[in-house]
């Protein structure tokens, strides 16, 4: 599938350091959200490893036969090995972890793919609906769904930053894996919290309707989070798949 995409990560307003990281592969087969944890030094190693073990395993096996939800599966498996195993020969990082967010698109597959742990997320913007498809592990996302607290009360919750799984734990038991429906004029947003935390879906639905060129709507939404408080790190990317090519009668 051919699709436009471009990706921009900012350390945002407050922060000395950028404990995000980022990857878009050159021919668009992949790309990876990643948001770092645990100081300065173990959020900007936890999160770097994570992209960088998750590149490099997606890039080996590509062309191998097993279905797609396998691949991404031993990916971001292979990113929590990488982290448990850089805790061990460094104590000093050992609080160290990283969520991650993974969209393919394989050509054996008729629809892209995402992985994910911990809150980084998938949005799909179809006309002036968005839509949020990864499911935050959270403890926040979780007591919502129980109805223990409604979605305005907990933009404000002192644990929504409290995460439930993420990448570099020895009892990481979840890696969610599914297919994502896209429709010829759908765009696609892969983020991490520090966009949210300060953007309303309104706005950023806003912004991606208005904006088309991917370039610029990533510029702005970075912007007017920044603008809103730029409390945290942000990256963001976004792909316009696009349709197949008409053909002449």
């Amino acid at each position: 599938m051919e699709h436009q995409f471009s990706g921009l990560t900012d350390p945002g307003l407050l922060r000395s350091s950028n404990q995000d990281d980022y990857y878009i592969d050159p021919e668009g087969r992949f790309f990876i959200v990643a948001d770092g944890m645990g100081g300065h030094a173990g959020g900007q190693e936890a999160s770097r490893l994570a992209t960088a073990t998750i590149k490099t395993f997606l890039q080996h096996h590509w062309q191998d036969p097993q279905p797609t939800a396998d691949l991404l599966r031993q990916a971001l498996a292979q990113a929590n090995n990488a982290i448990l195993h850089d805790q061990f020969h460094h104590p000093e990082r050992s609080d160290m972890g990283t969520t991650a967010v993974v969209l393919t698109f394989r050509p054996q597959d008729d629809q892209p793919w995402c992985a994910h742990v911990g809150d980084s997320r998938l949005y799909r913007l179809r006309g002036h609906q968005l839509d949020q498809i990864t499911e935050d592990h959270t403890w926040i996302a979780r007591a919502i769904r129980e109805g223990e607290l409604t979605p305005a009360q907990s933009r404000s919750h002192p644990w929504r930053h409290v995460l439930a799984q993420c990448l570099g734990r020895e009892d990481l038991t979840q890696i969610d894996v599914q297919p994502i429906e896209t429709h010829p004029g759908d765009r696609l947003l892969m983020c991490s919290d520090g966009l949210t935390e300060e953007l309303s879906d309104h706005l950023i639905a806003s912004h991606l309707k208005s904006i088309r060129a991917c370039e610029a709507a990533a510029a702005a939404l970075v912007s007017s989070a920044k603008k809103r408080g730029g409390r945290d790190n942000i990256t963001v990317i976004i792909i316009n798949p696009l349709p197949p090519p008409t053909l002449a009668p």
